[in-house]
Parts: structure tokens; C-alpha cells; sequence
């Protein structure tokens, strides 16, 4: 039986300044969960000063600059369900808005 290739790629752009590793690393744990059998890889990458963007293929998912802050994680795993499934379904966190 053929397996499904992972094809989708996270990256989680973080200031180590900020103490935000603790954020990326608990970020990158939700979406290897939520999202397992669709990813070849999260990776954490140390930015510059203020920085926290995640990126789904390329694609910017969430920017904590262009957002005034940080997102509930349910919205970014809305965005990223979005991007690489419309159509599955994500349970409980389908109604945090």
C-alpha cells in the first residue's frame, strides 16, 4: 500500500532575545500533533530582535508585528488547516474564532 508523501513544511521564526523559544517549541508540539501525517518537518529557526513569524510552505501564516501580538493557537492551526487541508475537520478548536 502506497503511503502518503509529507509534503508541507512549518517554520517558526523566533527572538531568542524575547525568551520566545519556550513559545516556538510549544507551537511546534501542537502542530506535530494536530497535524502528523501532513508534515516533513517544523522547524525552529533564531531570528532577529521582536520576531515571531510562522511560515507553511513558504506561505506566512502568522506575524506577531503585523498582528499587534500573539494569536490563540487554534488560529494558527486554523490557518495552516486552511492552507494544506480545507476540508479536515479540527474538532473543538473549529469553534474558537
Amino acid at each position: 500500500m502506497p503511503t502518503k508523501e509529507k509534503k508541507n513544511y512549518i517554520e517558526i521564526k523566533f527572538c531568542p532575545k524575547c525568551k520566545w523559544l519556550s513559545r516556538a517549541t510549544w507551537i511546534s508540539q501542537e502542530l506535530l500533533n494536530t497535524f502528523e501525517s501532513d508534515l516533513s518537518s517544523v522547524t525552529l529557526v533564531p531570528s532577529e530582535s521582536g520576531v515571531f513569524d510562522i511560515t507553511c510552505n513558504g506561505n506566512l501564516i502568522f506575524s506577531r508585528k503585523q498582528e499587534n501580538g500573539f494569536v490563540d493557537v487554534a488560529i494558527i492551526k486554523q490557518r495552516i488547516r486552511d492552507l494544506i487541508d480545507p476540508d479536515r475537520n479540527l474538532g473543538h478548536v473549529d469553534n474558537v474564532r
